[in-house]
């Protein structure tokens, strides 16, 4: 039932958002050039390597020793604005379409960090990750990474059709008064270092 939904809803948000995604494509391409779209490996259902997709919107920007700026230097306020709108998400409807994420779950992460979870916090990918989740809307990259597991762990062994439905009109709320974009000090969220016990 949840794939089936999957399906239905990500193909009908592709169809009926295409002139969205193309006026912000057209937009990512005057503010930032190409590439238009972010893509980077991240691990899926069971650990699954796959390619995510989203509307790229950080500068490209190195020092005079060629490494890359932290994200807070590349991050402009364009990319900033389609960030809090999370129009730059609409392209991972095409990652829920072909089965790589759900429209609900633990958000997809670095694949650096699969070394670094604990057996509890591994549970995240027992399930397909999300566009949105249980973690989202509850304080987003506001709250710390301890947190954060804790949320998409609950999500994982509390999963449900009607708590999707919830997570997502809930998603929409937040998205439209912009609660949790950043923590504070750090354009999006501050790297996952490891759990301590």
């Amino acid at each position: 039932m949840k794939r089936g939904f999957d399906i239905l809803v990500s193909f009908t948000a592709i169809i009926t958002f295409a002139p969205i995604i193309s006026v912000v494509a057209v937009f990512v391409y005057v503010k930032l050039g190409s590439p238009i779209f972010f893509k980077q490996n991240r691990p899926g259902l069971h650990g699954k390597i796959f390619k995510m997709y989203k509307f790229r919107t950080m500068k490209h920007a190195v020092n005079v020793n060629n490494e890359v700026l932290a994200d807070s230097e590349r991050l402009c306020d364009f990319g900033l604005k389609l960030r809090s709108t999370s129009l730059d998400e609409l392209p991972s409807l095409w990652n829920v379409l072909i089965g790589d994420m759900s429209l609900v779950g633990p958000r997809p992460l670095l694949v650096e960090y699969i070394p670094l979870y604990s057996k509890e916090q591994a549970k995240r990918h027992h399930v397909r990750p999300g566009i949105t989740g249980w973690a989202q809307i509850n304080g987003r990259n506001a709250i710390s990474w301890d947190e954060k597991f804790k949320l998409d762990v609950w999500y994982v062994q509390n999963q449900s059709f009607w708590l999707d439905l919830k997570i997502l009109f809930l998603t929409i709320k937040k998205v439209l008064v912009k609660e949790g974009i950043s923590q504070d000090c750090e354009a999006t969220m501050s790297r996952f270092e490891g759990t301590n016990k």
